[in-house]
């Protein structure tokens, strides 16, 4: 090999080393990367150390030097990502029911090694076990991919759609046609992966895809409708009214609940929920899709929640309690 190129190899083998296992704790002494060089087939010295690390300065790396013993040593201190970081992904991801038990152990040593050799171990070593059901389609990145790429270049997408029976068995919808959608975004919602498409036969044009109950997924030659690109450019307000409630009509309506209540109406609706004092109660002005699902969530709370309006929806909620007791 060339001298220049000789010395483009050892440069990157030995900023390789120090991105890797140093760091303010774990500084690396020349002799030790001397060493380290050697055995991937770099032959160098101390001195030709130092004028790399220069070099490596130079150029905007900010590679620190202490003493280790008698001799210089060096760490790269800042990473990309803090510990504390990484341990917000690392959770997660442990958190996440859709990314399978082995994608998720892929996944977290992937994560685990951004923060170098040294705290690496510290990650994997104090990993919180969450309670989670992990789903078992290992599928589910091809699927991700594939459908990213059909919003990206804005084409349609096909797939086959299935459901679990009780042997946990695929069983395919549609008798295992495929089905033709016009994605309009990924969506992560309670735990699980979700595509939004546009249809125009669905409740508000959008119709949702369960990810990992996807399978031959692909990208179609054929273009998305002009409709759909205009969902697209609105994608933060139909996530936020189609997974809030599942499914149904949107409306506005007024809820009155009680002060220890006033909570649960922000990690419904988010924080930015105007809430103003109503009494003795407490009253917001909310946009929800009407469904069983939101009747069920406002009845949990039984007398200390309720709708005040409009006259027409508080009378279809009391409507709906009467038909549970019957």
């Amino acid at each position: 090999m060339s001298e220049p190129n000789n010395k483009k190899l050892r440069i990157v083998k030995l900023l390789e080393i120090l991105q890797q296992d140093s760091d303010l704790d774990n500084p690396i002494g020349t002799n030790d990367l001397c060493k380290r060089l050697s055995k991937v087939g770099v032959t160098t010295d101390r001195r030709t150390i130092a004028k790399d690390i220069a070099f490596l300065n130079e150029q905007g790396y900010e590679i620190m030097q202490t003493k280790l013993s008698r001799q210089n040593a060096f760490y790269i201190e800042d990473c990309s990502f803090s510990l504390a970081e990484l341990k917000i992904l690392i959770d997660a991801v442990q958190a996440a029911s859709f990314i399978t038990e082995k994608k998720t152990e892929d996944l977290i040593k992937k994560i685990a090694a951004l923060s170098g050799s040294h705290q690496a171990e510290i990650l994997t070593e104090n990993i919180i076990h969450f309670n989670t059901h992990k789903h078992t389609n290992e599928h589910i990145y091809y699927n991700v991919n594939t459908l990213e790429q059909c919003i990206r270049y804005k084409k349609k997408a096909s797939f086959k759609y299935f459901d679990l029976d009780e042997n946990r068995d695929k069983e395919y919808r549609k008798d295992g046609e495929k089905y033709t959608a016009e994605p309009v975004a990924l969506v992560f919602n309670n735990d699980n992966y979700y595509l939004m498409t546009y249809d125009k036969t669905a409740e508000n044009e959008i119709k949702n895809y369960r990810v990992d109950h996807m399978d031959s997924v692909e990208m179609l030659d054929n273009g998305i409708s002009k409709k759909t690109g205009a969902k697209i450019d609105k994608v933060s307000q139909y996530t936020e009214q189609v997974f809030r409630m599942y499914g149904g009509k949107t409306e506005k309506l007024s809820l009155v609940f009680s002060k220890k209540l006033i909570g649960q109406v922000y990690d419904k609706f988010g924080e930015k929920t105007d809430i103003s004092e109503d009494g003795d109660c407490y009253s917001a002005e909310v946009e929800v899709q009407l469904s069983t699902t939101f009747w069920s969530w406002v009845a949990q709370f039984k007398r200390q929640m309720s709708v005040a309006g409009p006259k027409e929806l508080a009378i279809e909620y009391e409507e709906w309690i009467k038909s549970i007791k019957n």
